[in-house]
């Protein structure tokens, strides 16, 4: 069997992957070559030399990002709950001899509040808007972060910010209503056809969540993504119900504390 050949069996693609000899695995994608069109928007933004570093692909499909941060040397963690798409990162690996880069789960981006690991680089694009409980996915890859996350969603439209107060009174909501404040819009039914597109954050929505995990944004180095970097102030600052994050993973208090001490002992060593 021919490599185009392969490629048709494991179809159909949603990254469309360049492979060796010039071959591609979806050169005709209705949004183009896509996502190397997003990568040359990012590529930048990220150290050229990942040796060393231990990355979290959320949501890999294909893998086409994992593929590129292993080619700078970074150990990647790509998962997906689609097994389909898993199996086609897979192939993909081999074909480019990065398979000893690149380890592929099955999970589900909640999941990863039971892996004992923590992440250098967290690459958490295209995802979040799919969930019911994004905001709790946000809350378990910020503690898995070590360095930093590379986010992107689907947004509502307006670029507006402003400082919203510390605190304000019970009959002051009037304020929420403007443009500048944090808000998410909630997609009942369905959007370009996709019943798993439920949220759209706005711009000011997106980095007060950010921010209320212990992630600051520095860069924007394109439309909808976000580079963050983790802040140990904004760490400290967050003003989490605990018991009810825990309650929502189904850990108890014991094994919150522990894994706090190995978190803690980890960034000491660093």
């Amino acid at each position: 069997m021919n490599i185009q050949e392969e490629i048709q069996q494991l179809g159909p693609w949603f990254h469309n992957l360049h492979l060796p000899g010039g071959v591609q695995t979806a050169p005709n994608h209705a949004l183009g070559d896509f996502p190397s069109f997003k990568w040359r928007d990012l590529e930048n933004s990220i150290p050229a030399d990942l040796t060393g570093w231990n990355v979290l692909d959320v949501g890999c499909n294909a893998g086409f990002y994992s593929l590129e941060l292993a080619k700078r040397g970074a150990n990647v963690l790509g998962i997906d709950v689609d097994p389909h798409y898993l199996r086609q990162a897979e192939w993909a690996a081999r074909q480019l001899g990065l398979e000893d880069r690149i380890t592929l789960q099955q999970m589900q981006v909640y999941d990863v509040a039971r892996l004992d690991q923590q992440f250098d680089l967290i690459w958490y694009m295209g995802v979040l808007y799919h969930l019911r409980y994004p905001l709790l996915s946000l809350d378990i890859l910020s503690q898995r972060t070590r360095r930093m996350m590379v986010f992107q969603t689907l947004t509502m439209p307006g670029e507006d910010t402003q400082e919203t107060p510390f605190d304000f009174g019970i009959d002051e909501r009037e304020q929420m209503q403007e443009p500048h404040w944090p808000k998410m819009a909630f997609i009942e039914k369905r959007m370009a056809g996709d019943p798993t597109n439920w949220w759209a954050p706005n711009h000011a929505c997106i980095e007060a969540m950010l921010r209320s995990c212990g992630l600051r944004v520095t860069q924007r180095p394109g439309h909808e993504m976000y580079i963050c970097e983790v802040d140990e102030a904004l760490r400290q600052a967050q003003q989490w119900n605990e018991s009810e994050y825990l309650s929502a993973l189904g850990l108890d208090w014991q094994t919150a504390v522990q894994q706090k001490l190995k978190n803690k002992n980890r960034y000491l060593s660093r």
